[in-house]
């Protein structure tokens, strides 16, 4: 027989419970055709907060990202929001995957865009990858966001393994935009939906700044302090697919 206090350790480490494993990230499709598919530059909606990139996505690769979002077990978010939160209504998906979002940052032309000179000063810093906390939303007809800000959060980044400078030093970094890539839209039957956004911190339809579902479009607004309120308006018809992370600058 083992002695007392050997049995006593053995007992409590037997009884410590184990963390679940974190379920493994989807095996995401690839990006075809080869992108960017067209030149692409950043819109102004609204100057030094709302910009977009148009055709960033081919509709043909949205299409078939739809239709393996669709697979994913996605989980409706609760009626009644916690204390100080909007009332949201919609089906989401949520991982975090730093090799997707690597694939983001990295294959689709976004690096390059997002570190064309003229558009340094918007970030609030050197930009360094995209949040690997990727969320999907689907707003299917009745659901919506309601008025809400966006907040910032603080992320580490691993290096990325094709990193020639050698350092596998993770790197401390803060999000400061929004990133919200629009799978569906008219085109595809989705009606109502729209991202808008009230300048003033009040919801006033006199100073709405409504942008509008495109099928592949990127849609980038600053968040943390200088977030502007705005909603994603009610779906009337048809879904509203988004694939959603951040931009992340080194702290």
């Amino acid at each position: 027989m083992a002695p007392k206090g050997k049995r006593a350790a053995a007992a409590a480490k037997k009884s410590t419970p184990t963390q679940p494993l974190a379920p493994p990230p989807p095996s995401w499709p690839v990006f075809r055709p080869h992108l960017p598919v067209a030149d692409l530059e950043l819109e102004t909606v609204a100057r030094s907060a709302i910009v977009v990139a148009r055709n960033f996505w081919p509709k043909s690769l949205c299409r078939n990202y739809v239709s393996f979002l669709k697979e994913l077990p996605l989980t409706t978010t609760p009626g009644k929001p916690k204390r100080g939160e909007a009332v949201r209504v919609n089906d989401r998906f949520q991982i975090n995957d730093f090799a997707f979002a690597l694939r983001l940052w990295a294959e689709t032309g976004l690096e390059e865009l997002v570190n064309r000179e003229e558009y340094l000063p918007l970030w609030g810093g050197e930009v360094v990858g995209l949040n690997p906390n990727i969320r999907v939303y689907r707003y299917s007809q009745g659901q919506f966001f309601d008025c809400h800000y966006d907040d910032y959060n603080l992320v580490t980044l691993p290096k990325s393994p094709d990193s020639s400078s050698g350092d596998k030093t993770p790197v401390s970094c803060k999000t400061t935009w929004t990133l919200l890539l629009y799978l569906t839209s008219a085109a595809e039957g989705c009606i109502g939906g729209e991202t808008v956004f009230y300048p003033n911190d009040c919801q006033l339809e006199s100073e709405a700044i409504a942008v509008s579902l495109e099928t592949g479009m990127l849609l980038l607004h600053k968040h943390g302090e200088d977030c502007m309120l705005h909603e994603g308006r009610e779906v009337t018809g048809g879904e509203k697919w988004v694939l959603r992370s951040d931009l992340c600058i080194k702290r």
